[in-house]
């Protein structure tokens, strides 16, 4: 009995069992997807224990959030530049903008920064998406009214911001109007007649926008006339 078991055939092997006699061995691939069961993609714990899934829903709440604190401090310093606080006002503008810094992700979006989701893919929402321009065009702009009130104004902030405003919506009066005052008190009066100029062709009648188009073309004017000098004495 025993000799008539042990004659197997080299290559196939039948199993017993003790209720159900002899069993067929399983196909390889069978038995393979027993011990490994598929699971989705975003199933798999990352290293801290977390789903990608659950990672990348973390990651746009904080988004969210930061959007949101950036809009509760940009309303907080139009409340202190209201009350003529105008130095608490410049620093709750650049709190809301250090929320929105790292909120843009490569999509497109202007003037993207370093992505806040530093391991999802996640974009903004086009809601999301204005919010964050609105809440950027919006302290920039008010950041530069409050520089052109202080006592020794800093015009070289005052362009950089203003350029910034422009850079996002291009017809931007005041940004146009400002810019060319801090380019005119820079010295560059050429800049400061062309933004000057845009800025009278969104307001023709703004007497502001038309006393620093005379102011600038003086300036440009008593330059000529000094170049002029000095060529002759050359």
């Amino acid at each position: 009995m025993h000799g008539t078991l042990l004659q197997s055939s080299p290559t196939k092997h039948a199993f017993m069992s003790e209720h159900h006699g002899l069993l067929q061995p399983l196909p390889l691939r069978d038995m393979e997807a027993k011990q490994h069961p598929i699971k989705s993609l975003k199933s798999y714990p990352e290293p801290g224990g977390r789903s990608l899934q659950a990672s990348a829903s973390d990651g746009v709440s904080e988004m969210e959030t930061k959007i949101q604190k950036a809009i509760d401090f940009k309303v907080e310093g139009h409340r202190c530049y209201k009350e003529k606080k105008f130095r608490e006002a410049i620093g709750k503008y650049h709190r809301a903008l250090l929320q929105l810094k790292g909120v843009h992700v490569v999509d497109g979006t202007a003037g993207s920064e370093v992505s806040l989701l530093n391991r999802t893919t996640a974009k903004l929402n086009e809601d999301q998406r204005r919010a964050v321009e609105n809440t950027e065009i919006e302290c920039y702009d008010s950041l530069t009214a409050c520089l052109l009130q202080s006592e020794l104004v800093n015009y070289e902030r005052v362009k950089e911001y203003c350029l910034k405003v422009l850079g996002h919506q291009k017809d931007h009066f005041k940004a146009m109007y400002r810019a060319g005052i801090a380019f005119y008190h820079l010295g560059d009066y050429e800049c400061a007649l062309r933004y000057l100029r845009e800025a009278k062709n969104r307001e023709p009648t703004d007497t502001n926008v038309l006393r620093y188009i005379q102011l600038t073309e003086m300036k440009m004017s008593k330059s000529g006339q000094r170049d002029r000098e000095s060529g002759k004495e050359t």
